[in-house]
C-alpha cells in the first residue's frame, strides 16, 4: 500500500486529497482558499473530524506547508516519507501532451510555456508542481491534463474555420476542458452499464459552475462544447459560452472596453449571473424561478444551451446509447435533469421522475423503456489522478 495526494492548485486555491492506492480508499480531503488574500482558510477532513483554520497564506507554498503539517498533526501521516505519489490537475497540455505524465524539468517548463491558453491556472499548477518537487523529493510527480483526453477528437471537430495558417502558427484550435472528469464519467458510465465503453456512444454533461458537454465514440472524445478556452460552449455560471464575435466587438466598441475588460465581462459577469442579473448559482435560481422572470430566462437559456449540444452530438455519434450527468448541476439538480429529459422525449429518452429525485449518487434515471439510458455519476477527478500516479509509478 502507498499513499498518493491528488492535487488541483488554483489561482487563489489549493484542493487536496489523500489515498491509499491500490485499495482507492480516501484517508483525508481538504482545501485552502484565499492564498494571496486576507483571511485564508484552511480546512481538513479525516477520520470524520473537520479541521478548520483561518490565517494569511502569502502564497501556495504556504499552502502547502500548512497541509503537510496538518498531515502530521493531526496523524493522517507519521512521515512524510509515506507518500510515494503526487499528482496534479493541470488546465492546458496543449497538443504537446495527450495522456498524463511524469514531471520532469522538461515537462514543467512547457506547463509554464502553455500558461498563455490558461493564464488562470496553469503558472499556479506550475507552481504547485515545483513546491511538491521540493518538499517531497522521493514521490513521483505527475501531471494530469484537462486536455488529454480530447486529443483525439477528429481535426473536423478541433479545428476552427479560420486561415489554417493560424493554427499552424499558434495552435489556434479546440483544446477542450474537463477531460478528466469526462474521462472517469464515461467509464464508471461503461462500468454500470456492464458493457465495454469501446462499444458505447456517450454524452457526458459535466455541468457545474463551469460546464462542458463531451461526445464520446469508441472510449474516445469524439467532440466537446468548450474551445480554445474553457470560455466557449454552454451557458454557465459567469461565462457566456458561444457569442457571435463581432457582437463582442460591437459592445467593446461603444462600451468603451478594453481586451482585457471585455473578456472580464465574457467570464466573469455573463452567463447565469448576466442573465438572470441576481445570482450565478443555479440553486438561488431555481428557488426563485418560478416568480423572478429573469432567473427562469437563465434556467431556460442554460438547458436550451444543453440541448444545442446534446442534439448535435447524437447526430455526430449516428444515436446515442447513454447520457450522463455529472458535476454540482449535473449530479444535483432534479430540475434540469428533468428538463432535458422531457426535451428529449421525442425521441423515446424518457427520465423517470421518480428515479430522478436523486442529489450526487450514482443511479440510472431513465424508464425501462427508454432508448437511451441516462444517469447522474458523481464526478471523481482526484480519484482518476490518483489511478494515473500509480499506473505512471508502475511503470517506472
Amino acid at each position: 500500500m502507498s499513499k498518493t495526494l491528488a492535487i488541483n492548485a488554483g489561482s487563489s486555491s489549493l484542493k487536496f486529497q489523500l489515498l491509499e492506492m491500490p485499495a482507492e480508499e480516501v484517508i483525508a480531503k481538504g482545501q485552502v482558499e484565499r492564498i494571496g488574500l486576507d483571511d485564508g482558510i484552511f480546512t481538513l477532513k479525516f477520520n470524520g473530524e473537520k479541521t478548520e483554520i483561518t490565517k494569511d497564506f502569502p502564497d501556495h507554498r504556504a499552502a502547502i506547508e500548512e497541509m503537510l503539517t496538518q498531515f502530521k498533526e493531526k496523524q493522517v501521516i507519521n512521515d512524510l516519507s509515506e507518500i510515494t505519489g503526487v499528482g496534479h490537475r493541470v488546465v492546458a497540455g496543449g497538443e504537446w501532451f495527450n495522456k498524463s505524465v511524469v514531471v520532469d524539468d522538461e515537462v514543467l517548463d512547457k506547463i509554464k510555456r502553455l500558461s498563455a491558453y490558461a493564464p488562470l491556472h496553469n503558472p499556479a499548477n506550475a507552481a504547485g508542481i515545483e513546491i511538491f518537487r521540493e518538499l517531497l523529493p522521493n514521490a513521483i510527480s505527475v501531471a494530469v491534463f484537462d486536455t488529454a483526453f480530447h486529443q483525439t477528437m477528429p481535426r473536423e471537430n478541433y479545428l476552427y474555420s479560420l486561415p489554417y495558417e493560424y493554427y499552424t502558427k499558434y495552435g489556434a484550435r479546440k483544446y477542450g476542458a474537463h477531460g478528466t472528469s469526462h474521462r472517469y464519467v464515461s467509464e464508471r458510465t461503461a462500468e454500470i452499464l456492464d458493457k465495454p465503453l469501446e462499444d458505447l456512444k456517450l454524452i457526458t454533461l459535466h455541468l457545474g459552475a463551469g460546464a462542458s458537454i463531451t461526445a464520446i465514440k469508441d472510449g474516445k472524445s469524439f467532440d466537446t462544447s468548450m474551445g480554445f478556452t474553457p470560455l466557449a460552449g454552454v451557458t454557465m455560471a459567469t461565462r457566456s459560452g458561444d457569442v457571435d464575435p463581432s457582437l463582442v466587438y460591437y459592445i467593446q466598441e461603444r462600451e468603451g472596453l478594453s481586451n482585457e475588460e471585455m473578456l472580464y465581462v465574457l467570464n466573469n459577469k455573463s452567463g447565469l449571473l448576466g442573465i438572470s442579473t441576481i445570482a450565478s448559482d443555479m440553486r438561488d435560481l431555481e428557488d426563485v424561478m418560478d416568480t423572478n422572470d429573469h432567473a427562469k430566462l437563465a434556467v431556460d437559456m442554460f438547458v436550451d444551451s444543453v440541448m444545442r449540444y446534446i442534439g448535435q452530438y447524437i447526430v455526430e455519434l449516428g444515436g446515442v446509447d447513454a447520457i450522463t450527468f455529472t458535476a454540482g448541476i449535473g449530479e444535483n439538480s432534479d430540475i434540469v435533469r428533468r428538463m432535458v429529459g422531457e426535451r428529449l422525449n421525442f425521441m423515446g429518452i424518457k427520465v423517470d421522475p421518480e428515479a430522478n429525485q436523486v442529489r450526487g449518487k450514482e443511479r440510472i434515471i431513465s424508464t425501462d423503456d427508454s432508448t437511451a439510458k441516462v444517469l447522474v455519476v458523481p464526478t471523481n477527478e482526484e480519484l482518476e489522478i490518483a489511478r494515473d500516479v500509480e499506473r505512471l509509478k508502475n511503470e517506472q
